[in-house]
């Protein structure tokens, strides 16, 4: 701003592009053009400290408000990179505070609750914490949503490379979407001390198709011009010498030419060549140590005042930096002032720096020991100012180790703010560095649990080490004890120890002191065994189940949360086991009375209430399972999980309604599942689910090299996932395989998927339908025999099971591999299963294999009615592959039709 007040207000010297490029835009924007090219609403401006980066931030501001356009502006600050979404509320904040209570809920919408911990709006919830992801989806909406009702809106983010991880994240996620809004976003940053996480920040311009406007130095001639301006208005005449020395002592910065320009006029120093050899010496006096020396100059109070600013931030109120360097209420003003004739800080009841260049050295400045004391007494002060503990926590990160627990419950405090803003890891830094205080006996294993429930969905294997050392404490209450082996089961099992996991969860419900404990443990034994696709014992551990269930179900009286999450686990266990539909449906039932299952309960966890919804799919109730998939994603979303457990809300939802609906609503809602899963990383469980889920459905459609690609692009492939996936990823291989004519391939990957599900007794063709696929792999390589022993064998036990589309679709696998009568006599029987049923994706298929059928034996009249049946049927449920392959059969059956 000096900088260009010194130009003389034309404007800034040698930035006709930069600004340029922010003229264009901000015009575009006001006149509410859409833009032409990507990128054409993101403008990004690098370049080193002082090259006035901040001056071209001045500059658009106002052009934007001269435009009427709706500006919010924030910068990040070398003291607040590790206070989660710092930058986030500076940038909103004020807007929400102006605007009211009541427009401020307006502009917020449904996503108080989610999105207000991180804007400092509300204190921690008692529900459970929303996902990164689910923040970052609310902050584009309520950004969005302030865009279109008071934009068009110009957010401005200076000093980038200081904001906090969790607001990078965002701003990298939504300037994807920048071009679709009236938004635009206008970001300088020094590429230099850009860090390194979030990655997506750094390739920001990149990505967004457009590229970063590097600031570079002044020319000896623009250097002149600003010697020129400064000194003219005296009357003084500038000798060209002089102006060259001047850009060669400053390499032609801008901010330390103007400051070195400031102080030759205050020191009475005349632009001539004499005075050249003063110029050095000059511009010492405003870096380092030539800095310091000047501060030091203006008193112990001022210098007290800087340090205690430079300890506290950017935005720091004049109270709290007297409080932190203990000057009463006279002493600081004066001291303010002085800093404001020195040039060293702006502001009156609110201070900062005039640069960040200078905030850094005088931070610099300080001596270690001095600096962490300041550190100490600013967190303290900041609380008794009425600071979160997340504000004052970046303080308590800076102190050395001195065994205070009352520091460690601050650190706990803080991060359970930063937990339930979405900030895990800003979560897990507190709670380490609680851990290094050390805490005392008693808080420790508390703080261990804390941590280790902290990094549970981000890093099982770390949340390990914690939760064992947790449990190695000499002190734990009961309730403690459960709660520790059971979130070490969960990061056991996340890191495909599903094994272990039920090992760690049966040997504490043996030793529990509690009949409920010992519950709630076997539940989770359950679970995990459940799976568990390698688990040895799996028919002794189903009548243990079975076995309690039952004894349960006779104590009515007593059925809570716990009973209930037993009955959906025992559900689940007939569906895959292949026992009579009817007693998977009777204890779904009971898992589902009383309201049903949560699906965010933080005591409990997604997979049981996921579990006994689907059973409904599988005993032909569609509409109940999508009725509860319904409830749970909507649970998922008003609770701000909107990553890996949303992913699989969509994937299996899109399962259900590729089993039993429409193939392209399930494949919308299968993209919609990959998609967010994509967005929460690479290699997560929920892929097997969504890749899978997603090839199944588009080789139902025809979309064979689609699927191929999908496969590679995911490495769908052995070795497969040590937990049990639906549709299983090594069935849904082989069945690539058969699709590709790849005969031999399919029938190594799906004999060996029978092998290991019938190891497991998990026999139900309904649940999975290898042996299917295996039978016409068989068939195709000439080894009709054995396919119909596989088939019979298939149809066998759908007829135990008892759903119409489980026989159904046996019957017609029985019908491929048979002749003459029989084939058209098991095809009509398969026809009237899936009359019975909501399958019309199978019931297209035996349509048309009957339709086929009869036009092979010259029975042209039922022919053409089965395929115009089939036809129909596709029609309606998006086969496009049938459709196709119905419509030519009935058009050489009946061309006239």
């Amino acid at each position: 701003m000096a900088e260009q007040k010194l130009a003389g207000g034309a404007g800034l010297l040698e930035r006709d592009v930069e600004l340029g490029a922010a003229r264009r835009a901000l015009a575009s924007l006001a006149a509410a053009e859409a833009p032409t090219g990507p990128g054409e609403h993101l403008l990004v401006y690098t370049g080193a400290a002082g090259l006035g980066k901040t001056s071209l931030l001045a500059a658009v501001r106002r052009a934007a408000t001269d435009s009427g356009l709706l500006a919010l502006t924030a910068r990040g600050g070398e003291q607040e990179q590790l206070t989660a979404f710092h930058l986030v509320r500076t940038l909103l904040r004020p807007l929400l505070a102006q605007v009211g209570e009541e427009a401020g809920r307006e502009l917020l919408g449904g996503w108080t609750d989610i999105v207000g911990p991180a804007l400092g709006l509300t204190t921690v919830a008692a529900g459970a914490a929303p996902d990164p992801q689910g923040v970052r989806d609310g902050l584009d909406w309520i950004v969005t949503n302030l865009a279109v009702q008071r934009g068009p809106l110009v957010m401005m983010v200076d000093d980038a490379h200081w904001a906090d991880a969790e607001s990078l994240s965002w701003l990298a996620s939504f300037a994807g979407r920048v071009d679709e809004l009236p938004v635009l976003l206008v970001v300088a940053y020094r590429p230099d001390e850009l860090p390194e996480i979030p990655a997506a920040f750094r390739t920001i311009a990149d990505s967004n198709g457009t590229r970063a406007l590097g600031l570079t130095a002044l020319t000896p001639d623009a250097v002149a011009e600003l010697v020129t301006d400064l000194f003219s208005a005296s009357g003084v005449a500038v000798d060209d010498a002089f102006s060259r020395e001047v850009w060669a002592v400053t390499g032609g910065n801008p901010f330390e030419t103007v400051e070195l320009l400031a102080k030759a006029q205050e020191r009475g120093v005349a632009p001539v060549e004499a005075s050249c050899p003063l110029l050095r010496d000059l511009a010492a006096a405003s870096q380092g140590s030539g800095l310091v020396a000047r501060l030091e100059r203006l008193g112990q109070s001022s210098v007290r005042l800087a340090w205690s600013v430079s300890v506290l931030g950017i935005h720091t109120p004049l109270e709290l930096a007297g409080s932190v360097a203990s000057l009463s209420h006279t002493a600081v003003a004066e001291a303010a002032d002085r800093l404001r004739e020195a040039r060293i800080l702006t502001g009156h009841q609110i201070l900062e720096f005039v640069h960040p260049l200078i905030a850094t050295s005088v931070y610099r400045g300080i001596p270690e020991e001095l600096r962490t004391g300041m550190h100490a007494k600013a967190g303290w002060a900041v609380l008794r100012a009425g600071g979160s503990p997340g504000t004052a926590a970046r303080h308590w990160l800076e102190i050395p180790p001195q065994g205070d627990s009352e520091v460690v419950e601050q650190l706990r405090s803080a991060a359970r703010l930063f937990m339930q803003a979405g900030a895990p890891e800003t979560a897990q830094r507190c709670l380490a560095r609680a851990l290094r205080e050390p805490p005392s006996g008693a808080q420790r294993a508390e703080v261990l649990f804390e941590l280790g429930c902290s990094t549970l969905l981000y890093d099982p294997a770390s949340t390990v080490g914690h939760l064992r050392a947790a449990l190695e404490q000499p002190v734990l209450s009961p309730r403690l004890h459960e709660g520790i082996t059971v979130r070490l089961a969960q990061s056991l099992a996340h890191s495909n120890n599903l094994l272990e996991a039920a090992e760690t969860t049966s040997g504490a419900a043996e030793s529990a002191d509690s009949e409920q404990t010992r519950l709630r443990l076997l539940v989770w034994n359950f679970m995990w065994c459940a799976f568990d696709a390698a688990e040895q014992g799996s028919k002794d551990r189903s009548q243990r189940l079975s076995d309690l269930a039952l004894l349960l179900e006779r104590e009515e009286q007593r059925i809570g949360v716990a009973e209930r999450y037993v009955f959906g686990l025992r559900a689940w266990d007939a569906v895959v086991r292949g026992e009579p539909v009817r007693t998977a449906v009777h204890y779904a039932d009971l898992a589902q009375q009383r309201d049903g299952l949560s699906w965010t309960d933080q005591e409990w966890a997604f997979e049981v209430p996921t579990l006994a919804s689907l059973v409904y799919m599988y005993a032909d109730l569609p509409e109940r399972a999508e009725a509860l998939f319904a409830k749970g994603i909507a649970e998922y979303e008003e609770a701000g999980w909107r990553g890996a457990h949303l992913a699989f809300g969509h994937t299996i939802l899109a399962y259900i309604r590729f089993r039993t609906g429409n193939l392209a609503e399930a494949e919308r809602s299968a993209r919609e599942g990959l998609a967010t899963a994509n967005r929460v990383g690479e290699g997560i469980p929920v892929h097997w689910y969504a890749v899978g889920t997603l090839i199944a459905i588009l080789l139902a459609r025809g979309g064979l090299d689609e699927a191929h690609e999908l496969a590679e692009r995911y490495r769908f492939r052995a070795p497969y996932s040590a937990a049990v996936v639906f549709p299983d990823s090594q069935t849904v291989r082989g069945g690539l395989l058969l699709a590709a004519a790849d005969f031999d391939g399919a029938v190594t990957e799906l004999a060996a998927a029978g092998e290991r599900l019938d190891g497991r007794e998990m026999s139900n063709p309904g649940w999975c339908g290898w042996q299917r696929a295996l039978a016409q792999s068989h068939a195709a390589r000439g080894e009709t025999e054995y396919a119909r022993t596989l088939a019979e064998d298939a149809l066998a036990r759908a007829e135990r099971f008892g759903t119409a589309s489980a026989i159904g679709m046996e019957l017609r696998s029985c019908a491929a591999l048979a002749e003459g009568d029989r084939r058209l006599e098991l095809l009509r029987q398969s026809l009237a299963q899936f009359e019975r049923c909501t399958a019309p994706y199978e019931h297209t298929r035996a349509a048309l294999d009957l339709g086929l059928a009869l036009r092979e034996v010259g029975r042209f009249a039922e022919a053409a009615e089965q395929l115009r049946s089939a036809l129909t049927l596709a029609e309606s449920c998006a086969a496009d592959e049938l459709a196709t392959q119905a419509r030519t059969a009935l058009e050489q059956v009946s061309p006239a039709s």
